[in-house]
C-alpha cells in the first residue's frame, strides 16, 4: 500500500506539471495498469479524462479491466467511448466489467459494440454464473491441422496481433472440431519442414461450455496448463479458460464455501442492501431456529434433573461448546478430503474411524482435566463433599468423552451423506453441525447426570 501511495503522488505531480504529453507518456509507460486503476479514485474527473486521452483507448481498456466498481468512471465517458473501451478488452474481462454496471448502461454499451465484440459478449452473458462458459475468453490462437511448421508460425504471427494468449496453440480439423494443442516451445524448436502432426498433443484436456464449475474445477486444476479449451457439445472451440480464470474460479468457489460454512445461502458483499443480506441469511436461521427449539425441548425433558441437582446446569454450556467445536473441526477436515473425487469407500470409512478415534482421545484427555479441575472447584466454591464434587465433575468428564466422540462422527458422516446425494457438502454448514451436536451433547450430558447422579 505504501508503494501505491508513493506512485499515486508521483502520478498526480506528473499530471499537474507543465511537462509535454510525450514526456508524461514516457513516464506512464513504467506504471502497471493495476496501479493506475487503483489510483483513479483519488483523482478528480478532469485529471482522469486527461489520463484517458493521454493513454489512448487500448491502454485505457487494459486499466478498466482492473476496476472493481467501474460505474463512476464509465459515467465520465460517452457511450461511444465506453463501447470502444469494452470492445478492446478481453471478452471475459468485458463481461465482468459490464456486469458491474447499471442494467440500462450495460444494454446501451452492448448495442454500441463492434460486431465481433458484441457477438462475444452476448455469448458469454448467455451462460449462467455457475457454468464454465461464463469464465472463458475468446482470446486464443487457433490454426487448422495439416500445416507445416513454417505455415503454423505464419498463422501464429498473424493472429498474435489480436490475441495475446500464445503459449498454447489450438488445432482444429477439417470440420472445425478440436483436434489437439501445440505448446509454443515445441513449435519454436521444431524444424521448419516438419509436419505439424508430430508435435500436436491430441489428448489435450478440454471442458464443455455448459459444464458446472463445481463438477470440473478439480480436473482443471490437476492439469496445471496455462489455458484449457472450452468446447461446445459438438466439439467446436468457443473459447479458453486461462490460468487467471482458474485462480478467479477457485477464489469464488472458496468464497461460496466459506459463506455456506457460515450458514449463508450465498456470498455477501458490501454493496448489497440490508434486505438482500437478510434474504441470504434468513433461510438457514429459520431452519436453525426450529432445530434450536428441538434442543430446548430435550432440555425440558430433563427438568427433573435440574430441579434435583441445579449445579449441573452450570456446566451445560461447557459440554455443548466443546461438542460443537469438535464437530466443526471434523466438518472442515471432511470437506477438504471430499474434494478428491477418487476417494474410495474404504478411505472414507478410514476417515470416519480416524475422526472418531481423535474425538475419543481428545475427549478422554479433556474429560480427565474437567474431572480434576471442576471437582476441586465444586468442592471449594460450591460446598460439596469431595465425593459429591467429583461425582459431578466425573459426569461432566464422561459427557465430554462421549459427546466429543459422537460429535466427531456427526461432523464426518453428515457432509459425506450430503456428498453422496450430490449436494455440496459445504451445505452441512458450521451452524447446522453445531446445532445437531448441541442436541447430541444435551442428551448425553443430562442422560448421564440422570443415571449416575440421581438414579444411582
Amino acid at each position: 500500500m505504501e508503494m501505491n501511495t508513493k506512485k499515486y503522488e508521483e502520478l498526480l505531480v506528473l499530471l499537474r506539471s507543465h511537462k509535454t504529453d510525450k514526456e508524461i507518456l514516457e513516464v506512464l509507460s513504467d506504471y502497471h495498469e493495476n496501479d493506475i486503476a487503483d489510483m483513479l479514485a483519488g483523482m478528480n474527473e478532469k485529471e482522469r479524462k486527461r489520463l484517458y486521452r493521454l493513454l489512448g483507448t487500448q491502454r485505457t481498456a487494459e486499466i478498466f479491466a482492473y476496476l472493481d466498481e467501474p460505474q463512476a468512471y464509465f459515467d465520465e465517458l460517452s457511450v461511444e467511448q465506453a463501447a470502444r473501451v469494452v470492445s478492446l478488452m478481453d471478452s471475459d474481462d468485458a463481461v465482468d466489467l459490464l456486469e458491474n454496471l447499471e442494467d440500462e448502461d450495460k444494454k446501451e454499451i452492448v448495442e454500441h459494440l463492434d460486431e465481433e465484440a458484441e457477438k462475444d459478449v452476448r455469448m458469454l452473458l448467455s451462460y449462467d454464473d455457475d457454468e464454465i462458459g461464463s469464465y472463458m475468453t475468446t482470446n486464443y490462437i487457433c490454426i487448422p491441422g495439416g500445416l507445416t511448421v513454417k505455415q503454423a508460425m505464419s498463422q501464429l504471427v498473424r493472429q498474435a496481433g489480436e490475441n495475446d494468449n500464445i503459449m498454447t496453440i489450438y488445432v482444429v480439423d477439417s470440420d472445425e472440431c478440436f483436434a489437439g494443442a501445440i505448446d509454443l516451445k515445441d513449435l519454436i524448436t521444431a524444424r521448419e519442414g516438419m509436419n505439424l502432426e508430430s508435435i500436436i498433443a491430441h489428448s489435450y484436456p478440454y471442458v464443455l461450455d455448459h459444464e458446472k464449475i463445481d463438477d470440473c474445477i478439480d480436473t482443471i486444476k490437476d492439469y496445471a496448463e496455462d489455458s484449457i479449451p472450452v468446447l461446445s457439445k459438438d466439439k467446436h472451440i468457443l473459447g479458453v479458460i486461462t490460468s487467471d480464470d482458474i485462480v478467479e474460479m477457485v477464489d469464488n468457489e472458496m468464497g461460496e464455501d466459506y459463506a455456506k460454512l457460515a450458514g449463508l445461502t450465498a456470498e455477501e458483499d458490501l454493496k448489497e442492501t440490508t434486505l438482500q443480506s437478510m434474504k441470504k441469511r434468513m433461510p438457514w436461521l429459520i431452519i436453525l431456529l426450529f432445530l434450536g427449539m428441538i434442543v430446548s425441548s430435550v432440555v425440558g425433558i430433563f427438568e427433573n434433573v435440574v430441579a434435583a441437582l441445579p449445579i449441573v446446569i452450570c456446566f451445560q454450556s461447557l459440554v455443548l461448546d466443546m461438542a460443537g467445536n469438535v464437530g466443526t473441526q471434523s466438518l472442515a477436515v471432511t470437506i477438504r478430503v471430499l474434494m478428491d473425487e477418487n476417494l474410495s469407500g474404504k478411505q472414507k470409512l478410514l476417515l470416519v474411524v480416524k475422526e472418531v478415534r481423535i474425538g475419543l482421545v481428545n475427549g478422554g484427555l479433556l474429560g480427565i482435566m474437567a474431572l480434576v479441575f471442576l471437582g476441586i472447584y465444586v468442592h471449594l466454591f460450591k460446598g460439596y463433599t469431595w465425593f459429591g464434587a467429583f461425582a459431578v465433575s466425573g459426569c461432566v468428564g464422561v459427557s465430554l468423552l462421549v459427546a466429543m466422540a459422537i460429535s466427531s462422527l456427526v461432523g464426518t458422516v453428515i457432509p459425506m451423506f450430503f456428498h453422496k446425494i450430490k449436494i455440496d457438502p459445504a451445505v452441512a454448514s458450521g451452524p447446522l453441525i453445531t446445532t445437531v451436536n448441541d442436541l447430541v451433547a444435551v442428551v448425553t450430558y443430562y442422560g448421564l447426570a440422570f443415571l449416575f447422579l440421581i438414579e444411582l
